[in-house]
């Protein structure tokens, strides 16, 4: 079973910073994808950031020059956030397209941890 592991969620006053970090475990293949997504209430999810086995990042314009999203080696993803906004505010979750052995490919997700960015 492949597991995503998300850390680092909390609250934040408005142009604090906190760093998110999501680790795969399992029997893993590859990860050609790992990224950054959230969800506030009462809206869809959404894309925050995205990086591609081989090091291309895409990140959502509304966090674009805040957040950034890096990898220290192929199954562990961080977001660094900085000057965080009150509309920052949902469930951040990890996500990662993993290629398991004799299975192929699928998206995985963590649980999502909170942000809440407030004075």
């Amino acid at each position: 079973q492949v597991h995503l592991v998300e850390s680092g969620g909390g609250l934040v006053q408005p142009g604090g910073s906190l760093r998110l970090s999501c680790a795969a475990s399992g029997t893993i293949h590859s990860i050609n994808a790992m990224g950054w997504y959230r969800q506030a209430p009462g809206k869809q999810r959404e894309l925050v950031a995205v990086v591609t086995s081989g090091g291309t990042t895409n990140t959502a314009d509304s966090v674009k020059g805040r957040f950034t999203i890096s990898r220290d080696n192929a199954r562990t993803v961080y977001l660094q956030m900085n000057s965080l906004k009150p509309e920052d505010t949902a469930v951040y979750y990890c996500n990662a397209f993993v290629i398991v052995p004799f299975r192929g490919g699928n998206d995985y997700w963590g649980q999502g941890t909170q942000v809440t960015v407030s004075s």
